[in-house]
């Protein structure tokens, strides 16, 4: 009976008991918390006159595209980077990896302008690399790369964090015994370790690019603000505030909805997988 209970919904509710409506009162609370400055912003940039213009205005457009690009070739490094070294976290424990562990998810609890800040005591004119760099004839702060450093900098935690959790869901007695038939241990990662772990991969991933696209503080402090070059979505919006309302909501309507869009596809993706699984 009980059984029956919990599979129609009844035992949810009674284990609940007096603290339902205070869980029912906080979701509302919540919900109008975060959904009413969103409605706001949607409402007042379809009332703004010049925001049909702002969507299509160079301003807009430049950002964007740069915005775009330098998230992409960030996510690139990041995967490249971070997958092998989220196995090492997961598949090696030792003092000095727990040590690196903590240390490589200090930037998600950084302030953004320390970051950027640090940055520059590193690859800036006068930084510890900075004499070496500039031998080389390289040059990183307020240029296109410098904007990509700052991305990789602020998103990698965030992938190789779920990779690392994915990784350690995978049961290595598996991957010994694929290798003992014969599989090479390249194959094993590519056929048996990859798939099972491509959920938490894909979620790290969503969450390192979501934060690639709204950096805003390491950015401006280590690339700068410079239209076409360093100006991605989020300083344009600052830039834009200043002289454009419209084009300011018509960047943060962007936003929103590459947003949205990103964690629709998640969602999808993972229901997916999870329904073939």
């Amino acid at each position: 009976m009980f059984g029956h209970a919990r599979e129609n919904g009844y035992g949810q509710g009674a284990s609940l008991g007096a603290l339902a409506p205070a869980g029912v009162a906080a979701t509302v609370i919540y919900v109008l918390f975060i959904g009413l400055p969103i409605v706001a912003l949607l409402v007042r940039a379809g009332q703004q006159d010049g925001f049909l213009a702002g969507l299509t205005g160079g301003l807009v457009v430049q950002a964007l595209r740069l915005t775009v690009v330098t998230s992409l070739v960030s996510m690139v490094v990041v995967v490249v980077v971070g997958t092998p070294f989220a196995l090492l976290l997961a598949r090696r424990r030792s003092t000095v990896l727990r040590v690196i562990d903590t240390f490589v998810e200090l930037p998600i609890v950084l302030p953004p302008v320390v970051a950027g800040v640090a940055m520059l005591m590193a690859f800036g004119r006068n930084g510890l690399l900075g004499p070496a760099l500039s031998a080389a004839g390289v040059t990183l702060p307020f240029t296109t790369a410098a904007v990509i450093f700052a991305q990789v900098f602020v998103a990698a935690p965030f992938y190789i964090r779920a990779a690392r959790i994915g990784f350690a869901g995978v049961d290595p007695t598996y991957e010994e015994v694929s290798q003992t038939l014969g599989v090479s241990p390249w194959a094993t990662f590519w056929r048996l370790t990859l798939p099972v772990a491509w959920p938490s991969l894909l979620t790290g991933l969503t969450l390192a690019w979501a934060r690639a696209v709204s950096e805003f503080g390491a950015t401006i402090m280590f690339a700068g603000n410079l239209s076409g070059r360093t100006q991605t979505m989020p300083l344009a919006i600052m830039t834009a505030m200043e002289s454009s309302l419209g084009s300011a909501l018509a960047l943060s309507v962007l936003l929103v909805a590459i947003s949205a869009v990103a964690l629709a596809a998640l969602s999808f993706l993972l229901r997916r997988n999870g329904s073939t699984a």
